[in-house]
């Protein structure tokens, strides 16, 4: 069992800072997400520091006892140019070297590792050192919602800064809200009506491949699933 808490930042290259805790070894289900992120992990006594890339589909993954992270989940279009999200996709995750117990190394120096409180001030130092970008064309093209209708220009600029194009992002983004509409006890009919699928089928289908459960499972809390949470625009 992993029990989560967040927060919101006023960093715009910031979508959510998270920490958790899991209880006792198991397994949970790791859900499509298409935003990257930077991850501290401790347990075991060790500690770690990776960067993992969006994930299309669900995967199950293991779940070590007593252990602890806290994570910064960066917003579409924040990027690090020399490990792109699209090489990060689908579980590659890289993780960078341990310099001291308490710092990692990145680009030749010693960095330590972030918390929750210092979450922006690391972010910020990352910026300053151009470890860290931002492309503004991807937020734009999110936002007009009609991918078919974007230029090359901007699916190419998506798809080097997110390692997604902008049609899979809302896809993902999609059955993301259909869950937790699903957990904050929706009926399937409400859900296929406000998420925009076009009938049941069409839902079981895409939360099947991209959360890895379907809509009743999912209303029943059959397994643990990674984290989730409402963004602005489902407001």
């Amino acid at each position: 069992m992993i029990a989560f808490t967040d927060r919101a930042s006023d960093s715009p290259l910031i979508e959510r800072v998270w920490s958790a805790r899991s209880e006792r070894a198991g397994t949970f289900l790791s859900v499509a997400a298409s935003t990257f992120e930077m991850v501290v992990s401790r347990h075991d006594g060790r500690t770690f520091f990776t960067l993992r890339g969006p994930e299309t589909h669900a995967t199950s993954c293991d779940l070590p006892a007593d252990g602890e992270w806290v994570g910064i989940r960066f917003a579409r279009g924040a990027f690090v140019p020399k490990l792109t999200p699209g090489s990060l996709r689908d579980r590659r995750d890289v993780t960078l070297p341990d310099a001291t117990g308490h710092s990692f190394w990145l680009d030749g120096s010693a960095w330590d590792y972030p918390d929750v409180e210092s979450a922006e001030t690391f972010v910020t130092r990352l910026v300053a050192k151009g470890l860290l970008v931002s492309d503004p064309c991807v937020v734009d093209a999110l936002r007009r919602g009609a991918p078919q209708g974007s230029s090359r220009t901007e699916q190419r600029r998506c798809l080097r800064a997110t390692g997604l194009t902008c049609g899979t992002i809302q896809q993902i983004e999609r059955a993301r809200r259909a869950t937790i509409l699903l957990r904050e006890g929706a009926s399937i009919l409400d859900t296929v009506a406000i998420a925009g699928y076009y009938d049941q089928a069409h839902l079981t289908k895409a939360l099947r491949h991209r959360i890895g459960q379907t809509p009743g499972e999912i209303q029943r809390g059959a397994r643990q699933l990674s984290f989730l949470y409402k963004t602005p625009s489902w407001e």
